[in-house]
């Protein structure tokens, strides 16, 4: 009778404890490990701007030739989704409540959107006064930033777009890139590449920042794209190093750093069927690597709820 009480005990839903102890272990051991999903040089040099829509599907800028957007499988199969209007070359690319997609134009000054059923590109805000729409963020009700460096004088500055128009939020950065908000859309996050600097800045609804404030500052390397997950950890690509810090931003601590195949990783964005699948994107190697992650990226999360 004991005997049969203790195998009792060992089964649970038709595993046993060891077994589930076993695929734990597993499912750890595959955390943070980064692995190739894309082919090999199938993206330019500037691919960027990761983005995952509601139907799972990943979006990259740059497939094959600048001036595109690609679309990849949940295998990694890349092809072409569109060609945008001539002379325009897109960075951070991100998704509205209404699905519709923004990409950050940084060669003709623009933030395009396109119509995910019809494919239609059309202008959604310009702005002559911008040195380039680099990496774009958005809230839930839409309002989207973008970040604006000046590479060449190691300047830049961060602008809020909202109803078709380009606000300057602040000037006189170092060289702000990589750009994203919390998902309670109370913080907005901004990095300088150069600097090495990461700043947060309380976030009002209409998109006011205030209280700026350092949340940490690399002594290294540099920075490009960031993405939260739905616990608030910040994920940071480092370029030229060629990893991922995940950061507490409570703290400003490393909590993970990922090592990548590829050393210029130049942005990440979450999906896969629970969004703990994370994408970053490979400017040496021209693809997309991805690793799986505890928590759901904060996209991810906000396009599930919708849902629901």
């Amino acid at each position: 009778m004991v005997l049969l009480s203790t195998a009792c005990k060992q089964k649970s839903n038709g595993q046993s404890v060891s077994e589930a102890q076993e695929n734990s272990t597993k499912e750890e051991s595959t955390l943070y490990q980064s692995s190739v999903f894309t082919e090999p040089s199938g993206f330019t040099g500037g691919i960027e701007g990761p983005a995952v829509d509601a139907n799972g599907i990943l979006y990259v800028v740059n497939f094959e030739k600048q001036g595109t957007i690609g679309q990849v499988d949940a295998v990694g199969n890349a092809s072409l989704f569109v060609t945008l209007p001539e002379g325009s070359i897109g960075n951070g690319i991100r998704f509205n409540s209404a699905g519709d997609m923004f990409i950050a134009d940084y060669t003709m000054h623009n933030v395009l959107k396109v119509d995910m059923d019809t494919k239609e590109i059309s202008v959604y805000a310009h702005n002559d006064e911008l040195n380039q729409p680099n990496d774009i963020a958005i809230m839930d009700n839409d309002i989207i930033f973008a970040s604006d460096p000046d590479w060449a004088n190691s300047k830049g500055q961060i602008w809020r777009v909202k109803e078709g128009t380009f606000t300057l939020l602040e000037g006189d950065m170092g060289t702000t890139n990589g750009i994203e908000v919390s998902p309670d859309n109370k913080t907005l996050y901004v990095n300088e590449s150069v600097q090495r600097n990461i700043w947060a800045y309380d976030l009002s609804p209409e998109g006011e920042i205030s209280n700026k404030r350092l949340l940490t500052k690399f002594e290294d390397f540099g920075m490009d794209g960031m993405r939260t997950d739905a616990d608030g950890n910040l994920y940071v690509t480092r370029h030229g190093k060629g990893t991922v810090a995940k950061i507490s931003t409570t703290t400003g601590e490393i909590l993970e750093e990922i090592p990548l195949t590829g050393k210029k990783a130049s942005n990440i964005a979450f999906g896969g069927e629970e969004g703990t699948q994370a994408f970053i994107t490979l400017q040496d190697n021209g693809n997309v690597e991805t690793f799986t992650v505890e928590s759901p990226g904060r996209a991810f999360q906000m396009i599930k709820e919708r849902k629901e």
